[in-house]
């Protein structure tokens, strides 16, 4: 019961500590495993570990086969809830580079992992390429710590995300796939029996994945699950889908919950959100039990086994030669530089799915006396904890000394999509800003994106904006909504990160009508608030521009769009087309000149008031 309630405690411990230092939660659960599992071995009187995950006549936590189930099961989970991030509508718009990653890309690794594997350790083909195929994945729980706080060009955040997105489920695929072949082989790997089972597996685990991914969405779609039974219920279907298919087809199970996670996070579901809220929850408390019981695990002669040069020589390999290799052909003829081609081929942290699968993997095959399956576990886990680390400590200089690493922030991000705010981010966009737009209310959201706007649903009370590493060019922060509160609780929560050359929102009408209680974060001018923005942004749509002499014409300017209705400053727009944003304190126009341009909202300036 101690070491039970320990494992829970330390891993979220963990999870705390991964959060605060802005860490992959993985590299502190692997290092308390480590350190409560083999390395504990060493130093106790008994020669036993602080926490020993199978039962071994004295002490132990799973008897048997115990842990192979409950690892089996909670990989499930974990895939499924994987699964359902996968949208092929965002496959299909993500870009040719992302496309070859996940394929051109998977394919090099794939092969030159177990290339590699094969001739330095001396390994079979079979175990070399099911090494290969458990590396594959990298993952967004490793990838977005790392880039979080890094500022980089959006094009590089975007690929790094969303191969980390799409690989996952592709990664654990071929894993599957690859140690099936092994297991229904039997030394007999391509005869025609083998071949057969083979696909039995394939038929049974797409066939129960596909058929049950519909049944639940029909279920959930009519109502006939209550609501508060949603998420127990997903969690049930998901456990029965994959214990099913296992019995019709050994090792199948895995299979079909990627398959029907995929499904069903590609039907339009209500509750979408809350059932990937829950699933994400169990798979954080999950991921702490799983990877303290697996690293604590592994003994202290598999470490021995990979505790020479060879295995120095496999990271180097697969971290310098395979994964820079394959970027650098899944990139050719792309839009990327060859340093923003260098740093993806740096960044490529193993996570989750690799160290949970090859666990699983490499218990069952040296319980059938697989040649090499001893060299399965500890080698990933080397592979998990050796890229993770890496990437951690050095992705920040290494931006920085390659010249990625974005000095000043430009992108905008704007709280609140309602139609001024999309005219508005519309005028940045066309001015080559990158404006990124976020709204708890999803008709917002659908408005702004199909008027070619990047906006994504967010509730900014949630810790979920954080997770965006596609803003890790962010700036600068707007907070246009209706509601005051949110407005100030935007920028409080958010100006360090997203607001560090500027922060703004906009004013209450009480603020308005009270001189004395005007913020220094206030917008625009001295009289706007959200009302008069949408009245402005109903009666006159457009965004205009007005050349300036210098910054008396400024000035004077400024005074008529007070004292009009109808008019509302937005931003200064210099000779260079930087865009400045203009504030209700905004009194510095000694360095206004000619060539400048005022860009305002509503109805336009009278020519004479123009030239004035």
């Amino acid at each position: 019961m101690i070491a039970l309630a320990g494992i829970i405690i330390l891993g979220i411990i963990a999870q705390w500590v991964a959060w605060r230092l802005k860490l992959p939660a993985i590299l502190p659960l692997i290092l308390i495993g480590l350190l409560v599992g083999p390395i504990a071995s060493i130093y106790t009187e008994d020669g036993y570990k602080l926490i020993e995950p199978i039962w071994n006549g004295e002490k132990g936590l799973f008897p048997g086969e115990g842990l192979y189930y409950f690892v089996s099961l909670a990989i499930s989970i974990i895939l499924f809830e994987g699964g359902l991030t996968l949208k092929l509508s965002e496959i299909k718009n993500v870009g040719s580079v992302i496309t070859k990653l996940i394929t051109v890309g998977s394919l090099v690794t794939f092969l030159g992992a177990g290339i590699a594997a094969h001739y330095i350790f001396d390994l079979s083909w079979q175990i070399s390429f099911l090494f290969s195929a458990l590396i594959i994945v990298t993952g967004p729980t490793v990838i977005t710590p790392i880039l979080r706080n890094i500022p980089l060009k959006k094009d590089i955040s975007t690929v790094l995300k969303w191969e980390g997105i799409l690989i996952d489920p592709i990664g654990a695929l071929a894993a599957v796939l690859v140690y099936e072949f092994i297991s229904v082989g039997e030394g007999q790997a391509y005869t025609l029996p083998a071949l057969m089972e083979f696909g039995k597996i394939l038929l049974f685990g797409f066939t129960f994945g596909f058929t049950f991914a519909h049944a639940l969405t029909f279920l959930i779609k009519k109502s006939f699950i209550p609501h508060y039974l949603l998420n127990v219920v997903s969690l049930s279907a998901v456990l029965l889908v994959f214990v099913m298919s296992d019995v019709f087809a050994h090792e199948s199970g895995l299979l079909a919950v990627v398959v029907m996670g995929m499904v069903m996070g590609n039907t339009n579901l209500p509750n979408i959100k809350e059932l990937l809220y829950f699933k994400e929850s169990l798979s954080i408390l999950l991921i702490s039990i799983l990877f303290i019981l697996l690293a604590a695990n592994i003994n202290i002669s598999d470490l021995e086994l990979i505790f020479n040069w060879k295995t120095a020589a496999l990271f180097a390999i697969i971290v310098f030669v395979v994964r820079p290799l394959g970027v650098f052909i899944s990139a050719a003829n792309s839009n990327l530089s060859f340093n923003e081609k260098i740093f993806i081929g740096w960044v490529g942290p193993r996570g989750i799915v690799a160290a949970g699968i090859a666990s699983l993997f490499g218990s069952k095959l040296l319980q059938v006396g697989e040649p090499g399956a001893a060299y399965i576990t500890p080698l990933v886990f080397m592979i998990v904890l050796g890229t993770v680390l890496l990437n951690a400590t050095t992705a920040r200089r290494f931006a920085k000394l390659i010249g990625v690493f974005l000095t000043k922030s430009e992108g905008i991000l704007i709280v609140g999509a309602s139609e001024f705010s999309i005219l508005i981010a519309d005028y940045l966009q066309k001015n080559n800003r990158h404006v990124v737009l976020v709204d708890n209310n999803q008709n917002n959201i659908d408005k702004a994106k199909n008027n070619g706007l990047e906006a994504f649903t967010a509730d900014i009370y949630s810790d979920s904006l954080e997770d965006h590493i596609e803003l890790s060019d962010i700036g600068y922060l707007l907070s246009l909504t209706a509601n005051v509160d949110i407005n100030k609780y935007a920028i409080e929560k958010f100006k360090k990160q997203f607001g560090e050359n500027g922060s703004f929102r906009l004013l209450s009408t009480e603020e308005v009508n009270t001189p004395e209680m005007m913020p220094k974060e206030a917008l625009f001018s001295h009289t706007d608030d959200f009302i008069k923005l949408t009245e402005v942004a109903r009666k006159n749509p457009i965004v205009h521009e007005v050349d300036l002499k210098d910054g008396e014409h400024y000035g004077a300017l400024i005074e008529i769009t007070k004292a009009d209705p109808d008019m509302i400053p937005l931003f200064l727009k210099t000779p260079s087309g930087d865009i400045k944003i203009i504030s209700a304190f905004s009194t510095d126009f000694a360095d206004i000149k000619e060539g400048y341009k005022l860009a305002y909202l509503g109805k336009p300036f009278p020519s004479d008031t123009e030239n004035k």
